[in-house]
């Protein structure tokens, strides 16, 4: 981590504001509760805790003890289901199978080599017909399509703008 985000989480609560459109509007749309959601470089939770707040379980990554410390400090307070995991992305390996799995403009932090091969892991822990929601750099799209069209899944794209890529994983 080249930048100190424990220390800026440290030093200010939700410091990275609301939780991303994109993704909000999904949320809205999605017509589930009681989902399974794994947020990567979940920070202090913005997107994690709007998502819990819908209904859904929400285990939520990030290197920073600081954010996870937050985070959990916030769901505790609100009653919502979320789990924080203090770990490397680089090196995590999620539990079981996720309904949605979100990552936050958080590999673009990463050189291509470990980017790719994050998002590589992370697809082997997309549930049949859940989905996989990436914000990210623009320049970032056509190396996430090549891993993901070497996965042995099949994938629907639902949504890529600027920035912005969804995919549904199909059964």
């Amino acid at each position: 981590m080249t930048y100190d985000y424990d220390k800026l989480y440290r030093e200010n609560p939700h410091a990275l504001g609301e939780p991303t459109k994109a993704f909000v509007d999904f949320f809205k749309d999605y017509g589930r509760t009681n989902a399974r959601i794994l947020d990567i470089g979940c920070g202090q939770g913005r997107d994690a805790l709007f998502i819990a707040r819908q209904g859904h379980h929400v285990t939520g990554v990030d290197l920073s003890p600081a954010a996870i410390s937050d985070l959990q400090n916030d769901a505790a307070g609100e009653g919502l289901r979320i789990e924080g995991v203090v770990a490397d992305i680089t090196t995590y390996t999620p539990t079981g199978m996720f309904d949605v799995v979100l990552i936050d403009r958080t590999l673009h932090m990463l050189d291509a080599d470990p980017r790719h091969s994050v998002l590589e892991r992370l697809t082997h822990h997309v549930a049949s017909s859940g989905h996989l929601l990436i914000a990210d750099e623009t320049a970032n799209m056509a190396g996430f399509h090549k891993v993901l069209d070497a996965t042995p899944y099949n994938w629907e794209n639902t949504r890529e703008t600027k920035g912005i890529l969804f995919l549904k994983r199909i059964a």
